[in-house]
């Protein structure tokens, strides 16, 4: 499919037909790419997707304790540190 390079303002767009965002399911931020003299246009990720049920796993096998409440405390803890 050809598409023609139109004049935005001070910059230059494309238009993206819409069966292509359809197949690609591109919506909202992209983000694009130079690979081989080519534009590469993807989807942004979010960085933290699929932390959440992870989470929820980890606290239903109790593994979202702070590593400092498994800690034994050390002579030094107990002695010499001191809170100011």
């Amino acid at each position: 499919m050809k598409a023609k390079i139109v004049r935005i303002g001070n910059s230059q767009g494309l238009r993206i037909p819409k069966p292509l965002l359809e197949q690609t399911g591109l919506a909202g931020e992209v983000e694009i790419q130079v690979k081989d003299q080519s534009l590469v246009i993807s989807p942004v990720h979010c960085r933290r997707a699929g932390w959440e049920p992870a989470f929820e796993a980890m606290a239903e096998r109790g593994d979202d304790r702070l590593l400092d409440e498994l800690a034994v405390p050390s002579t030094w803890d107990e002695s010499e540190w001191e809170w100011k």
